[in-house]
């Protein structure tokens, strides 16, 4: 019998519990399983108690806003963009800066 790759990230988990990279990897698991509540469990997570992992801030926020939670994920792009612009990860910040502006409803065109 083939052991799934939630299994695998389960028993994983179980030996290195504050393991950021193994609870980000779960919690896509969760999400590609359509398990919502536990993805959110794990993004959420993260952010509060591993705020250094920038990856987080991109996914958590497109979830909120899955779950019509607009205020939410804007604030989530706010605290990511917080994080990636002090740790010079000018990618990351970027692309949260795009979706930031997005939720917001912020249009480049608007200025002309």
């Amino acid at each position: 019998m083939e052991i799934s790759r939630l299994d695998k990230l389960l028993e994983f988990i179980k030996n290195e519990p504050n393991d950021e990279f193994l609870k980000y990897a779960l919690a896509t698991e969760y999400l590609r399983l359509n398990q919502v509540d536990k993805a959110l469990e794990y993004y959420e997570d993260l952010v509060n108690n591993h705020p250094q992992y920038s990856g987080t801030y991109y996914h958590l926020g497109k979830l909120y806003e899955a779950l019509n939670r607009k205020d939410d994920a804007v604030k989530t792009y706010e605290k990511g963009m917080e994080i990636t612009k002090a740790k010079r990860d000018n990618h990351a910040f970027s692309e949260l800066q795009a979706v930031y502006r997005e939720a917001i409803g912020y249009d480049d065109d608007d200025d002309y």
